[in-house]
C-alpha cells in the first residue's frame, strides 16, 4: 500500500488530491497538512511513502521542509503553483523526486504517486531540460525565473520606458508595474531598474539600438 502525505496549505488542493488518490487501487491518503511544521510532525508519526509537498506556504515552505526532512524521508513530489525554475531546482537538489504544477492531468499525479514509490521521477520537459544543461555545465538562461508579464516588464524597462509608460502600454495599474519592477530585482539579484535592463539587453530581449536606458524610470 501507497501512503501518501498531502502537504499543502490551500484546503480545496487538499481535498482534490484526497478524492482523486482515494480512487486508486493501492494508494491510501495517511493524512494531510496545512504547513511545514505539521508536514514534519506527520512525517514522523504517519510514516508515509510519499509526500505530495507544495514548495510556498506561511511560515516554513517546502524548501525549508526538505532540508529538514532526516534519512528516514518519504519519496518527495513537489506539486505547486509557482513555476520558478531555481526553486524548483532547489528541491530537487535537496531530494524531491517529481515536479508537477497543480496544472497537471490527474492521471499525471497519480502516475507520479506510484512511480516515486518505487524511486522514480516525473517531470516537466521543461524542467528535465535545465536539469540535463545543468549536468553538461550549461549556463541557466538567468531570465527563467521571470513570469510572462515580468519578461514584458524587463523588455519595457530595457527600452527605457518609465513605470507610467510600461503600465500605460501593457494595461497594468501604477502600483501593480512596481511591484513586477520589484520582482523582477529580487529575481535577478540587481540593486536597480538599469542593471535589470542591462540583463535583459545582455540576453537579447530588444536589440541594442532600441535600448534608452532610463536610471530614474
Amino acid at each position: 500500500m501507497i501512503r501518501v502525505l498531502i502537504v499543502d496549505d490551500h484546503e480545496v488542493v487538499r481535498q482534490g488530491l484526497r478524492f482523486v488518490l482515494d480512487q486508486e487501487d493501492g494508494v491510501e491518503v495517511a493524512g494531510e497538512c496545512a504547513n511545514g511544521e505539521q508536514a514534519l510532525a506527520l512525517t514522523r508519526a504517519l510514516r508515509p511513502s510519499v509526500m505530495l509537498l507544495d514548495l510556498v506556504m506561511p511560515g516554513m515552505d517546502g524548501l525549508d521542509v526538505l532540508r529538514r526532512l532526516g534519512d528516514d524521508r518519504p519519496a518527495v513530489i513537489v506539486l505547486t503553483s509557482f513555476h520558478e525554475d531555481e526553486r524548483i531546482l532547489e528541491a530537487i537538489r535537496l531530494g524531491a523526486l517529481s515536479y508537477l504544477p497543480k496544472t497537471t492531468a490527474v492521471d499525471r499525479v497519480v502516475e507520479a504517486v506510484r512511480a516515486a514509490a518505487h524511486g522514480g521521477s516525473v517531470l516537466e520537459p521543461r524542467i528535465a531540460g535545465l536539469l540535463v544543461r545543468r549536468m553538461r555545465g550549461e549556463r541557466p538562461d538567468p531570465l527563467s525565473v521571470l513570469t510572462p508579464r515580468e519578461r514584458e516588464v524587463l523588455t519595457a524597462l530595457a527600452r527605457g520606458r518609465s513605470n507610467v509608460e510600461i503600465a500605460r502600454s501593457l494595461s497594468l495599474g501604477r502600483e501593480t508595474v512596481k511591484t513586477h519592477v520589484s520582482s523582477i530585482l529580487a529575481k535577478l539579484g540587481v540593486t536597480d531598474r538599469t542593471q535589470a535592463a542591462i540583463v535583459g539587453l545582455q540576453q537579447g530581449l530588444v536589440p541594442l539600438d532600441e535600448a534608452l536606458l532610463d536610471p530614474d524610470g
